[in-house]
């Protein structure tokens, strides 16, 4: 298949997250043909993880992709980030042959909930390795294509989902006083999150931000008080100190909001992500091969607002995540009408693999 093939056949068979099958065995079948020295599949669910080396003690790189989809399909381009380490391995197959070092590349699933990078590293496979650098990537709009995109510190928010379930007492519409409606606590709580938000232009652990995501408020039925409700948030920070710092604030402005209106309230976490922070060391390594290879740079002053569970590597390993422009002109990620083009794939392969190259002839370890 062609890398255009390969992207067009996972673009329409979309697996969300935890359903990836698909997508698992089109890629499997795809790396035998690379000769890994190693090949883990079904790695926390329909993770793979190959490996080219064999000595575990060596210097290791490890690169990650992302394989899910979301609801509405590949609106993301994991299809095409699957892609390009795909075709990372079959430049691995070809010219990887004695290396006194090891290349590990990871096929993750479940991004897009948060909980797939945490499902590989309990599989306790890249433990094994002497993993010195761990590089993720992501296609951005916006930015010029095959540009890269690097930010030093923070690349990604902290974020999370939060439900909140509100209980009070249903009771007859005519006599409302004899029950306990949260309507009025919903709109307090409304109000009040609104007063978490910093200004849009704040930066670092000045940044602040809690969305609303749905309501809902009883049942469409005229003759009955509501008696429960359900509030769902999604809050973000630019570190892990203050999203847990912005979950207990909201925690408490639901909790006393409950106990003023008699209201019994349960709350769920999800979707969590870490903060994706970049070792400084590295950033400066990509941007010396990217710059070495004539491929253009571009630096984002401040992180990005969405995130990303690689955090969860760099919370294990040294590392950085970097972006890849995918053109100036695209619809935003999740966007309906976004599509991953397929004219990046030869830029982000190229400068992939060049990283890897660079990193082969590294014969000290990165500071940690």
């Amino acid at each position: 298949m062609t890398p255009s093939d390969i992207r067009h056949a996972l673009h329409q068979h979309p697996g969300i997250s935890g359903q990836e099958q698909y997508a698992h065995d089109l890629i499997a079948n795809e790396l035998s043909s690379c000769h890994p020295d190693q090949l883990h599949t079904h790695v926390g669910g329909y993770g793979i993880i190959a490996i080219w080396g064999t000595v575990p003690t060596n210097l290791t790189i490890a690169m990650r992709c992302d394989i899910d989809a979301l609801p509405i399909g590949h609106r993301c381009g994991h299809d095409g980030h699957a892609t390009i380490l795909l075709q990372v391995a079959h430049w691995l197959g070809d010219n990887f042959h004695d290396s006194d070092h090891n290349v590990i590349l990871v096929f993750q699933p479940e991004e897009e909930t948060g909980t797939g990078a945490e499902k590989i590293i309990k599989a306790n496979i890249l433990q094994q390795y002497k993993v010195v650098a761990v590089f993720g990537f992501h296609n951005l709009p916006g930015f010029p294509l095959g540009t890269v995109v690097l930010n030093r510190g923070t690349f990604a928010a902290a974020s999370s989902g939060i439900i909140y379930n509100l209980k009070g007492r249903a009771t007859h519409a005519s006599t409302p006083e004899k029950g306990i409606n949260p309507g009025l606590a919903v709109a307090e709580i409304i109000r009040e999150f609104d007063k978490l938000n910093s200004l849009p232009d704040q930066t670092g652990d000045n940044f602040r931000q809690s969305t609303l995501i749905c309501v809902r408020l009883g049942d469409e039925t005229f003759g009955t008080s509501a008696g429960e409700a359900e509030i769902m948030y999604t809050l973000r920070a630019f570190s892990n100190n203050t999203i847990h710092q912005l979950i207990a604030q909201a925690n408490n402005i639901v909790a006393l909001t409950a106990a003023q209106h008699h209201l019994t309230v349960e709350s769920t976490i999800r979707d969590p992500f870490s903060a994706t922070v970049n070792h400084a060391r590295l950033v400066e390594r990509l941007q010396k091969v990217a710059t070495k290879a004539g491929i253009p740079v571009e630096y984002k002053e401040g992180p990005f607002r969405w995130s990303e569970d690689f955090g969860r590597y760099l919370a294990m390993f040294p590392g950085a995540m970097f972006g890849i422009g995918s053109g100036e002109d695209q619809p935003e990620l999740h966007h309906p009408e976004y599509d991953f083009p397929d004219q990046l794939i030869g830029p982000a392969t190229q400068f992939v693999t060049t990283v890897i190259c660079d990193f082969c002839e590294i014969t000290t370890m990165v500071d940690q």
